[in-house]
């Protein structure tokens, strides 16, 4: 993890400096006993390093760049001028309020100009910005703004829907509300038509 990519731009930023990990598991430490325990009791003796390992699974796509997926492209496409899509992308990511997961599902679609991109980049895009500190609505954005400057699609249109753990397990406490945000560009923004398509692809419309 050497590197932080700002909300709104696909390109990587100047390197942030980061602790050590000991720094981090000492971190880890000093909020086990603001919480209340004793970090140095049997059960936890090993929590910190656990918890930094888990870190760098959980934002690990604060090292992958997203336009390094979307760079080839195949242009064999035997004619094919319609909406490319896949449904029901899992999506796993940190609010970055309070640092509490939102776990939900992402729809990605791009209207294809000369060249396609292999499916499974699709996906990755969506786990590389949904693994980093987020708000959805800048996941959303992010999902949208690299495929459309990476493939220039004729349209993009991306849909997620997740529960925030930090609405359902805290503050007001709504367990049963999901968030539901949309980025439409080109012909997806401009064709009503073809959104509504889109949406109804999706089962929300």
């Amino acid at each position: 993890m050497d590197a932080i990519t700002p909300k709104n731009e696909i390109a990587r930023a100047e390197p942030v400096k980061r602790p050590s990990q000991e720094e981090a598991e000492e971190a880890v430490r000093t909020l086990i006993a603001w919480a209340g325990d004793d970090p140095a009791r049997e059960g936890l003796i090993d929590t910190p390093k656990r918890v930094v390992k888990a870190y760098e699974e959980w934002f690990s796509g604060y090292t992958e760049d997203p336009v390094k997926y979307l760079s080839r492209t195949f242009e064999d496409v035997q004619g094919y001028d319609d909406i490319v899509m896949l449904k029901n992308i899992d999506v796993e990511s940190h609010c970055e309020h309070h640092m509490a997961p939102f776990l939900g599902k992402a729809y990605v679609a791009y209207m294809p100009t000369e060249a396609v991109v292999g499916i499974s980049k699709l996906a990755r895009v969506v786990e590389i910005f949904s693994k980093r500190l987020q708000t959805q609505e800048t996941m959303t954005s992010q999902i949208c703004d690299a495929i459309t400057e990476s493939l220039a699609p004729m349209g993009t249109a991306v849909l997620i829907d997740a529960v925030h753990e930090c609405m359902s397990t805290r503050g007001v406490h709504h367990k049963d509300v999901s968030t539901v945000t949309t980025q439409f560009t080109g012909v997806f923004k401009s064709d009503a038509d073809l959104r509504n398509r889109f949406l109804r692809m999706t089962g929300r419309s």
